[in-house]
């Protein structure tokens, strides 16, 4: 085959390639889809403006690595792979930004549960989550093991609520106490 038909051969298969980019309406339904995300811990604190760029951010990401939509939804595994794109860019966030923090741990909460005392303003609250910030970054050796730890069981969440009461304890005097509660026959 002569060297120009294969040439114009691959300029027709890059040609045809962009013909294949997702339609608004695939788009839409992909961030339909990503909707159902928000119960995520990291994603239920965000702002509906935080959580729409977010799952901008997703959808823009696959699109690129899978240009053709037909071809993704079709694949095996399509849903396992939209799992691993919003977690990797949870992690990219939280790598991004310590303050993220506050979106994992929201202060009401972290109130509510008896981690951290009632009225902190926006400086304490700060300082707090800077700490935690720090904490996490010295236990976990990367994001994504912090992340796996968040989302995985009862150990890494006991560690993690140590960590909450360290700062707690050391800004604030806070001392968190663990009632437990044995029934005996």
């Amino acid at each position: 085959m002569p060297v120009v038909a294969m040439f114009a051969m691959g300029l027709v298969g890059c040609k045809h390639r962009g013909k294949h980019a997702w339609t608004h309406e695939q788009r839409k339904e992909m961030r339909e889809a990503l909707r159902d995300y928000r119960k995520m811990v990291y994603l239920n604190n965000l702002t509906e403006a935080e959580y729409l760029l977010f799952i901008d951010e997703v959808a823009n990401e696959l699109e690129t690595d899978y240009p053709v939509y037909t071809t993704f939804i079709a694949m095996p595994g399509a849903g396992d792979t939209v799992d691993l794109y919003v977690v990797e860019t949870i992690v990219d966030e939280l790598n991004t930004d310590a303050r993220n923090m506050r979106h994992i741990f929201p202060y009401r909460f972290l109130v509510a549960e008896g981690m951290l005392p009632s009225g902190l303003d926006m400086h304490q609250q700060h300082q707090f989550y800077s700490c935690l910030a720090g904490s996490v970054n010295n236990t976990y050796l990367t994001m994504e093991n912090f992340v796996a730890a968040i989302l995985a069981d009862t150990t890494s969440t006991a560690s993690l609520q140590q960590l909450i009461a360290g700062c707690a304890n050391s800004l604030f005097g806070w001392t968190i106490t663990e009632i437990d509660i044995i029934e005996t026959d």
